[in-house]
């Protein structure tokens, strides 16, 4: 009996293993075993945290940012680069100095780390070797900003901390300090930071106060909009690797409330009011999305939620959130812009989006799309997660900024 009961929890053991390993990766994303693993371990986090909100242990997005805390580096210099933890306007940022002579004075990054508004820093390993490599090879400046997170803080605090770090760093005295050349800066971000970083350059074009201008923003794998969670990409990637079509609703409704009736409503599609029907024009994927990404989909009207949500939470109509739902006058002016996006990622059309009305309204567009990446897939460059696709985005990335910042 023994035996038998040794055996069926053996089995039962490898089952469950089984079913949290194997996850139908699509054919094309290369290293298939390493991503199903990678996977696994995202989606056994997300269970864990889960289970430790559910039995009132702590809160979801604080469970998730034990993996946050776990990758955490100190700042290391190096022989190429000085790299110190300090404020900006009172922000903790990660300063990444290039040791190396200049012949004049050099480009500057300022860096968003994603992570859904509610978790991620920039002293994580991953971005860490981001912004160190964005420094040494092109030489720049990198500021990576410590925004503050959801849920202690809610929109816009992180908006406002990201705004208030680039403000401060465009003056001119600041610029000259750390020898930089005020035609040759650069906001960028990835994810929710991404978002942060088109939100930015928007805000920038209305402030009368800054003088210096943006030379580009670079967008990988944007979150832009929270109008249509059933997009082509949110129907077709629901169960993709990392971003999950509900962790995602998760962070968005996050950023805003732990109301879970938002959440609730954002899941289903109908949180958006039939007085902000307007907005929806912005975000109609029939018109701005190309054939071949609208796969089998079929346009549907929206379906309207309550107005006392949006009353409540307004924030999820605001453009300092939803970059996407600026008006075609509000895009004009933003500089020279490079958006990446991912096949196999939720977040894909806003990208695709925003790439198409970006152009309609004449900025400069670089529009890279990778069909054979998932969401997140550029952070996977230091061991032992280490991704060749990774490494091939990272690279597209460093190249475009190097050509054209």
């Amino acid at each position: 009996v023994e035996m038998g009961a040794k055996l069926l929890c053996l089995f039962l053991a490898s089952a469950l293993i089984a079913y949290y390993i194997y996850t139908p990766i699509p054919e094309d994303v290369e290293e298939p075993w390493k991503v199903m693993l990678i996977t696994a371990s995202f989606r056994a986090m997300g269970h864990l945290a889960e289970v430790a909100d559910r039995l009132g242990m702590m809160h979801y997005m604080d469970a998730l940012m034990l993996l946050t805390a776990a990758e955490y580096v100190a700042p290391t210099s190096d022989e190429n680069i000085t790299v110190t933890d300090t404020e900006f306007s009172n922000v903790a940022v990660r300063l990444y100095l290039p040791r190396r002579a200049s012949d004049g004075l050099r480009r500057a990054v300022i860096y968003f780390h994603g992570g859904g508004w509610c978790v991620g820093d920039a002293g994580m390993k991953s971005y860490d070797h981001l912004t160190r490599w964005t420094s040494n090879m092109l030489n720049a400046v990198v500021v990576s900003v410590n925004y503050r997170l959801a849920p202690k803080y809610r929109f816009p605090v992180q908006f406002e901390d990201v705004y208030s770090v680039t403000k401060f760093f465009l003056q001119s005295s600041v610029l000259s300090q750390y020898g930089v050349d005020p035609d040759r800066i650069c906001v960028a971000g990835d994810s929710a930071g991404g978002n942060l970083a088109a939100a930015v350059a928007q805000q920038l074009l209305k402030d009368s106060e800054v003088k210096t201008k943006l030379k580009v923003q670079a967008l990988v794998y944007p979150a832009l909009q929270t109008l249509d969670l059933n997009l082509p990409s949110y129907q077709e990637n629901e169960y993709k690797p990392i971003l999950p079509k509900l962790l995602m609703v998760k962070f968005w409704s996050e950023y805003f409330t732990s109301d879970s009736s938002l959440r609730e409503a954002m899941a289903s599609n109908r949180h958006v009011p039939v007085e902000s029907s307007h907005l929806f024009h912005f975000v109609n994927w029939s018109n701005l999305l190309p054939e071949e990404l609208k796969k089998d989909c079929v346009y549907t009207s929206p379906t309207y939620g309550s107005s006392e949500l949006a009353q409540k939470y307004p924030g999820f109509l605001d453009t300092r959130a939803a970059p996407l739902l600026a008006s075609d006058a509000q895009l004009r002016g933003l500089p020279l812009t490079y958006i990446l996006t991912c096949e196999h990622d939720v977040l894909r059309d806003d990208g695709v989006m925003y790439a198409e009305r970006l152009r309609a309204a004449g900025v400069s567009v670089t529009h890279d799309h990778a069909k054979d990446a998932f969401h997140g897939a550029m952070m996977f460059v230091s061991s032992p997660a280490e991704l060749a696709v990774g490494h091939r985005l990272l690279k597209r990335y460093i190249e475009w900024l190097n050509d054209n910042l």
